[in-house]
């Protein structure tokens, strides 16, 4: 039964994951994750925090989420992400600086 419905990224599932009992399908799970994430839970709660902190009213928490799985470096891949808000170039810039500095 789904209890809640809130957008996670891939680093949070990891730390989800170490809390459920260890099946094929879980490491399974923990396999794809390490291969497709480059962040661990630490350092995506941290960057999180840091998107948060600019009060970006544009940003969706699910466009976070994506950022913290993405970590994209420039504004077109940071573009391909926020896709149905427009970011202007100070948001861009403020977003992509917040990136850089926790990867």
């Amino acid at each position: 039964m789904i209890k809640e419905k809130k957008p996670l990224a891939m680093c949070e599932v990891e730390g989800l994951l170490k809390k459920v009992k260890e099946t094929d399908r879980i490491k399974d799970l923990k396999t794809f994750i390490k291969k497709f994430s480059e962040t661990d839970e630490k350092k995506g709660k941290k960057i999180e925090e840091e998107l948060e902190k600019l009060d970006i009213i544009k940003i969706k928490e699910s466009d976070i989420k994506k950022i913290i799985d993405l970590l994209p470096e420039n504004a077109a891949e940071l573009n391909k992400i926020v896709t149905e808000a427009s970011l202007d170039s100070d948001e861009t810039n403020k977003i992509l600086e917040a990136v850089k500095n926790n990867k």
